[in-house]
């Protein structure tokens, strides 16, 4: 079984700013605060639903808000409520996503005594003018040290980045990368900029002060994006929003797509093939491929296949279950019987 979350959200819970791209009663697709009492029934509930024999792989997430910046009490009370589902016969930990300012020595010191284990913060970029543009409130230089703080207290790091927030380029994007692995987190989520109505990314959309990346562009980004961080043994553990049709009802513009991860996924595999195609003169082609990114390989609706055959390849895809993970084998036929 893969890592898994019981995922509470608290929206807007605890931020004290309002960020160009914000409005997490959307985004998190709740508009109810959580108490006590609501972790008391989710984690109640998911115990009935996940075996036990799964329980060590699970943890209790608080994501959504500021989770560290709720006022102390409110913290400590969702913080309580979980306790009896942890432990030796419970879930493995609990699970938070917060700002990179509000992150201090003693807070992380309150955070080892409630059995939290990973602490996520919202970078979204390494870039100071993009942070600044989008009302972002702090600084590359507090997601590079909140970092360091978060590790040295033996937490698992992850870090957030957004895809084409406002005033952000191709190359600004690709930096941030650089910057986030530089931190060392054990995880990353990448998520592409969706604009939803009466943000501040709707009036700069509205005004015609903000182009948002095309999907087309936001896939080709994030699909070099997801191999930086895999390169460097970093687990991308979400490339896109979660599908939800609220999202799609309300959104008035950005990027957005329900199968975006497999996009990216399909167009990294793609461009591993046609680095291995530069050395080869030959149109006949094989392709060998895990089974398991057969789908990937060929894209949807075929669109890798067709993209090599509109180049004048003969395609002809081959699964070889020797192959680990997304690589791929290009073999040149063109000799044989």
């Amino acid at each position: 079984m893969k890592h898994a979350n019981i995922s509470i959200f608290v929206p807007h819970l605890g931020c004290p700013y309002q960020c160009s791209f914000c409005d997490q009663h959307v985004i998190s697709a709740t508009h109810v605060e959580p108490d006590g009492t609501t972790v008391q029934k989710v984690c109640e509930q998911a115990c009935r639903e996940i075996p036990k024999s799964q329980w060590a792989k699970t943890e209790i997430a608080f994501f959504g808000g500021s989770f560290t910046a709720i006022p102390q009490p409110k913290m400590l009370a969702l913080l309580q409520a979980a306790q009896p589902f942890l432990g030796k016969d419970g879930f493995s930990g609990i699970r938070i996503s917060t700002r990179p300012d509000c992150v201090p020595d003693d807070m992380l010191q309150l955070l080892q005594q409630y059995s939290v284990t990973a602490i996520e913060l919202g970078a979204q970029s390494m870039d100071d003018n993009v942070l600044a543009l989008n009302g972002r409130g702090h600084t590359a230089q507090q997601v590079r040290d909140a970092s360091s703080r978060i590790r040295f207290y033996g937490f698992s790091l992850g870090l957030q980045m957004m895809v084409g927030l406002y005033g952000e380029s191709e190359e600004s994007a690709y930096k941030t990368a650089e910057q986030l692995i530089a931190c060392r987190p054990d995880t990353v989520r990448i998520y592409p900029t969706v604009v939803l109505p009466n943000t501040r990314l709707a009036e700069l959309l509205q005004q015609g002060k903000y182009h948002p990346f095309s999907l087309e562009k936001a896939v080709d980004i994030c699909a070099d994006l997801l191999g930086m961080f895999e390169d460097n043994h970093i687990r991308v553990i979400r490339l896109g929003l979660h599908a939800q049709d609220e999202m799609q009802q309300k959104m008035v513009g950005g990027i957005y797509h329900p199968a975006f991860r497999e996009l990216c996924e399909s167009k990294r595999v793609l461009k591993k093939v046609l680095r291995q195609l530069e050395t080869m003169q030959s149109k006949q082609i094989t392709i060998e491929v895990n089974p398991r990114w057969v789908s990937q390989l060929i894209g949807q609706k075929k669109s890798n296949i067709h993209i090599l055959e509109q180049m004048g390849y003969q395609v002809t895809v081959v699964q070889n279950k020797q192959i680990e993970g997304n690589e791929i084998i290009v073999k040149d036929v063109s000799g044989c019987c």
